[in-house]
Order: structure tokens, then C-alpha cells, then sequence
């Protein structure tokens, strides 16, 4: 299992990693592709876009052509894909194999989670959830700073090469370690696509996705938003009412029915959101509040990392011990703790206390995604994971958007209750982060309504009530 685990968190963190190193090296990217840096904004959102619409068939691909075949591919893929965005010549090729890219990263992750879930006994599930966290929590972090490095000192192109060895490699790992079908007892091929289901559901996480991405891009109206926004909710309105009568649906519900994962999968979804708007306050309120240039704002937002892996060794007995009704409850309580502390870091705030606040923040994020991961699949049988891994892995993808979007709507907020349409001051983020707070500490104390042994196949803590 380990040696699984550990291939799909290394495809994890090659995908979560080229998602965000491209950012900062776009201002240098731009003259070398013939167009701004603002035009090439459009590679981030078609590769956003195509990992949204493309998660949702991975999960019945994985089950009609199975795990190995699938996942295979799409590491091939994306290897691939990533060669010809650093091979591109101009902005449109940039933007179309970004948009390749994004097939490919869209089945890499759900399928590996898929085959690992399915490979791994329930009292293993901690630690295989815990390895398979770490790249979503690292790599937002690193990736912006290291590709910023990368463009100054060597070239963008390394940024997508990089991936060429990798890429081969943990392919051919694949072909080792990945099973060829799914294991006994489970569900197999689902009989025919459900080809409305999906182009509905595609086309509600487009716009619902576009929607957000103008609102979080600088330099939108919020109304700009509105129209996509509106057609999402049509689609998503259509989508419901197709999946209650459709008799083998692209999403079935049935996951939702169990009380563990509806609680990862709803109250989960809401947390990470609100958790997934620090990273992106962070470094604006250190440069535009604080005063800091980018790269030691940079430098700053690494202490979150420190305590992400930090914490790594300690997730698994914390939970085994406390159970995840307590660690959700209680230390979704401390996340909203240092997100108060945020709110109150200023210009005489020393370094060192800044620091620190940083890395138990990362300690407690990472404690809190791991526990929701593990919780999600904990009570889910066999013949329903498969719909459990397209509808979290769903989650995930709009939890990163939506907290994007939700940090600038605050910093919006701020601004217009001054009165003005500047630039965010530090009093702005110093609101964000308080509200921010209130409503992490609400999301945190709902999950005290999950039974006592909430998890209990999975955590391995001994029963003691509800």
C-alpha cells in the first residue's frame, strides 16, 4: 500500500504543483509568447476548466477500462501536454496545452485516489489519506516562489520540462504497481455514458468556475460575473433533475446517504473553502498591507509549509486518539483562532511572532484536511467509492476556486465600506481575516453534531458513545 500511496502522491504533487508554479512566472513568459501577461491568464482558466468538466467521467472510465489503463494515460498525458506548454511558441498554443494538460491532471488525480481507496483496509486508511494530503497542502505553497526563481535565473520552459522524466518514471511505476481492474466484490463497468448528465454537470462546473475566476481576477465588476454564474445555476438546477430520474446517472447520490460522508462532503466542502482563501490573503496583505516586496512576502508564506509537513508525523495518532468528531470540532476551532490572529498582525507585529502564528496555522490546516479526507471515505462500501472519489474530488477542485473568490470578495467588502475603489489596505484584510474566523469557528462547531464513533473503522479509536 505504501508504495502505492506514494506514486499517486507523487502524480498528486506534479499536478497541484504545475496548477500553481506558472503564476508568478507569467510577466516573463508573456514577451517570449508574443502577448501581455494578462492574456495569458487564459492558461490557467482553460486548464481549470478542463480538469472541472473532465473529473466527472474518470470515475466510470476507471471502471469500463480499468485503474491501470487510466491512470497510466493520464500521467502520460499530462507529461506530455506539459512538453508542449514549454515547447509553445505563442499564446493560444500555450493556452491549448494547458488545456490538454488539464484532461490529463483531471482523471490523474480522481483515478489515483480511486485505486488507492480501493487498495488500502480501512484501519490503513489514516496513513494513506495523510500521504495523499501533503500535495495539496505544499505545493499551492511552493509552487508560486519556485516558479518565480525558476523564470529569473534559468528559463519558464524548465518549469513544464521538469515534468518529462518525472513523468515517465512514475508511469512506469504505474505499469508495476497500479492494479489492471478493480478488485473483488466492487463494482465493474457501468454500462452506457451518461452523456446528458455530463455535458449538464460540465457545463454548470464551467461557468460556475469562469464565474468565479472573474471574480477573483483584478480589474472585474462582480456583475461581469453574474451571467455565467446564472447559466451555472440552470445547468446545476437541470443536472438535479436529470440525476433523479436517470436510472445510471454520471453522479449518483448515493454517497450522500451515508452520515460520514455527507459530513466531509458538505460541512468539509464550506471549511475548505474558507481555509483555502488564507493562502491567497497572505501574500497581498504582507505586500500591499505590510509593505514587504513579493519575494520575501514569498519567503513569509513558506512557514505555513514548515507546518504542514511538521504536523505529518502526529495526524494519524491524533485522530486515533481523539477521534475525528473532537479534532474537527476542536481544532477547526484553533484554525479559526489563527485566522484571528491574521487579523491582528501589524506593522509592529515582530517577525518571529508572525512566523509562528504562520507555522501552527500550516500544523493546524494540515490536521484538519487530512481528518475530512479520511472521514469522507470512511463509512462509503465498495460499490458506491467510485461515485464518493468523482463527487469529493468535484468538491475539491470548486473549494480552491471558491477561495479565491471568496478572500476578494472581502477585500472588496473592506474597500467599499471605506468608501473607495483603491487598492485593499491593511484594515481591509485585517476584516477579511476576521470573518474569515466567525465563520470557520461556525463550520467548526457544526461538525460536534457527528456521533462520537463517527469514523471509528478508519481511526481504529475504541467506541464510547454518542
Amino acid at each position: 500500500m505504501s508504495r502505492l500511496a506514494l506514486l499517486v502522491a507523487g502524480a498528486f504533487f506534479m499536478e497541484f504543483l504545475d496548477a500553481t508554479i506558472i503564476v508568478t512566472a507569467l510577466p516573463t513568459m508573456a514577451p517570449d509568447l508574443g502577448a501581455r501577461a494578462v492574456d495569458l491568464h487564459a492558461g490557467i482558466t482553460a486548464y481549470l476548466l478542463t480538469v472541472a468538466i473532465f473529473i466527472l467521467p474518470s470515475g466510470w472510465m476507471a471502471e469500463r477500462y480499468g485503474p491501470r489503463r487510466v491512470f497510466t494515460g493520464a500521467v502520460l498525458l499530462f507529461t506530455g501536454a506539459s512538453v508542449l506548454c514549454g515547447l509553445a511558441g505563442s499564446a493560444p498554443a500555450f493556452v491549448a496545452a494547458r488545456a490538454l494538460q488539464g484532461v490529463g491532471g483531471a482523471m490523474m488525480v480522481p483515478v489515483g485516489r480511486l485505486v488507492v481507496l480501493r487498495t488500502t483496509a480501512k484501519p490503513d486508511l489514516l496513513r494513506a489519506i495523510a500521504l495523499l494530503t501533503w500535495p495539496a497542502l505544499t505545493a499551492p505553497l511552493i509552487g508560486p516562489p519556485l516558479g518565480g526563481f525558476m523564470a529569473e535565473h534559468l528559463s519558464w520552459r524548465l518549469i513544464f520540462f521538469v515534468n518529462l522524466p518525472v513523468g515517465l518514471a512514475g508511469a512506469a511505476l504505474a505499469l508495476r504497481l497500479v492494479p489492471a481492474s478493480a478488485g473483488a466484490g466492487e463494482a465493474g463497468p457501468q454500462g452506457a455514458f451518461d452523456w446528458r448528465g455530463f455535458l449538464l454537470a460540465a457545463a454548470a462546473s464551467g461557468f460556475g468556475l469562469y464565474a468565479l475566476d472573474l471574480v477573483g481576477e483584478a480589474g472585474r465588476s462582480v456583475r461581469e460575473a453574474l451571467p455565467p454564474g446564472l447559466v451555472a445555476l440552470a445547468c446545476g438546477a437541470l443536472l438535479a433533475r436529470h440525476l433523479r430520474r436517470h436510472p445510471r446517472p454520471i453522479l449518483d447520490r448515493a454517497p450522500l446517504a451515508v452520515d460520514t460522508f455527507r459530513a466531509a462532503f458538505l460541512g468539509g466542502t464550506a471549511i475548505r473553502v474558507l481555509i483555502s482563501a488564507v493562502p491567497f490573503l497572505l501574500p497581498l496583505m504582507f505586500q500591499l498591507g505590510l509593505g514587504l516586496d513579493a519575494f520575501h512576502a514569498g519567503l513569509l508564506v513558506l512557514a505555513l509549509f514548515a507546518g504542514n509537513i511538521g504536523i505529518k508525523p502526529l495526524t494519524t495518532p491524533i485522530l486515533r486518539r481523539l477521534g475525528f468528531r473532537t479534532v474537527l470540532g476542536a481544532n477547526g476551532a484553533f484554525q479559526a483562532a489563527t485566522m484571528l490572529g491574521c487579523a491582528l498582525v501589524g506593522p509592529a507585529t515582530p517577525m518571529p511572532a508572525i512566523v509562528a502564528l504562520l507555522v501552527v496555522s500550516g500544523a493546524s490546516r494540515s490536521l484538519q484536511f487530512t481528518a475530512l479526507n479520511s472521514l469522507a471515505f470512511a463509512d462509503v462500501p465498495a460499490r458506491s467509492m467510485a461515485t464518493a472519489n468523482t463527487l469529493f474530488s468535484i468538491a475539491f477542485q470548486a473549494s480552491l476556486g471558491l477561495g479565491v473568490a471568496l478572500g476578494a470578495l472581502l477585500l472588496r467588502t473592506g474597500s467599499l465600506a471605506r468608501g473607495t475603489a483603491d487598492a485593499p489596505v491593511l484594515e481591509d484584510f485585517h476584516l477579511a481575516f476576521a470573518a474569515l474566523a466567525a465563520l470557520t469557528l461556525a463550520a467548526a462547531l457544526n461538525h460536534l453534531r457527528l456521533a462520537a464513533a463517527a469514523g471509528q473503522a478508519v481511526s481504529g479509536r475504541p467506541r464510547t458513545g454518542s
